[in-house]
């Protein structure tokens, strides 16, 4: 049987929102998902089309599905079946955004041709595809129009990279219909996402909804398919950001990798921030011996090419 294809987008959070359609549970659908800017970004943009994306208009997502009985206090699962991969995708350092914003204050825009297996980030660069939705969320029940950028305890742009095919997120219900929408995919990503943006694509995602009733869950948990988060082989370079701001220990993480990238492999100070939020792992290694904690910063090594670069 057909999957039947959502293509409806909106822009903004808002139980408020007329339902694009009505879904109950064990339903499947398809969403036909545009790329964060919504098509304006191109494979000719150059850097400065950054400075004129509106923002209301960033990160649309298809939707909202209303699910037939659900209610607060339920929890809709959302089933990540499929992704089909577009062809290309962007990455950009956008002026004001992203976690060293003060550092980078041009804009940067990188254009990445990808398939079924790898992204071609670079000429020596080469990332794993593994697509999945940034963007998974509810209704929140405060009224109003809400922006999509921020994660919400009903979901939104979470930006887990661990949300791929096989994994299983389980939203919880604020407002009667749940008001389902999804967008944002991206055809890889680094734990953090720390300049703000992945490989940002076009791409159509297919996922299986189905309503828990009575669940009752705090924020949104998720289920990871066997071998989604496993480690790669070549093994990894890992930077760290010790203190007392955990804030800071994660700027201090990536600016030291910058910096080892940089003056390490040559490789020029933007190309290496991208490629920290499209293929690195920030991650928080001790939180427990205060008053200073310490973020740890992983690269992969098997992304390299040259094997002078795994040897960083």
């Amino acid at each position: 049987m057909k999957i039947k294809t959502i293509h409806d987008v909106h822009h903004c959070f808002d139980h408020a929102l007329a339902p694009r359609e009505w879904v109950s549970s064990g339903d499947t659908r398809r969403f036909d998902i545009l790329d964060a800017s919504g098509g304006l970004i191109t494979r000719d943009s150059q850097a400065e089309a950054l400075t004129r994306l509106p923002a209301g208009q960033l990160n649309p997502v298809c939707g909202p599905l209303y699910m037939e009985d659900a209610e607060p206090g339920d929890v809709i699962e959302v089933e990540l079946v499929d992704f089909e991969p577009g062809q290309w995708g962007w990455t950009g350092l956008i002026p004001g955004f992203g976690l060293l914003a003060d550092d980078f204050p041009s804009p940067w825009l990188k254009v990445s041709e990808y398939d079924s297996e790898s992204v071609y980030f670079d000429e020596d660069i080469v990332i794993p595809f593994r697509p999945f939705a940034g963007t998974i969320g509810l209704a929140p029940a405060e009224p109003g129009q809400h922006s999509i950028v921020p994660p919400r305890i009903c979901g939104g742009n979470l930006d887990i990279r661990d949300l791929v095919k096989g994994a299983r997120l389980y939203l919880p219900v604020q407002v009667k219909g749940g008001l389902l929408s999804i967008g944002d995919t991206h055809a890889c990503q680094g734990d953090g996402e720390v300049c703000g943006t992945a490989v940002e694509t076009r791409m159509a995602a297919t996922a299986t909804l189905r309503l828990h009733k009575g669940d009752r869950i705090r924020s949104p948990m998720f289920d990871v398919p066997p071998g989604a988060s496993t480690e790669q082989d070549a093994g990894f370079l890992v930077t760290t950001g010790v203190g007392p701001d955990l804030m800071q220990g994660a700027k201090d993480a990536v600016r030291f990798m910058i910096d080892r990238l940089h003056k390490q492999a040559g490789m020029e100070e933007q190309l290496a921030y991208a490629l920290c939020s499209v293929a690195g792992r920030l991650r928080v290694s001790e939180i427990v011996d205060q008053p200073h904690w310490v973020v740890s910063f992983y690269m992969p090594r098997s992304i390299f090419r040259s094997t002078s670069l795994r040897a960083m």
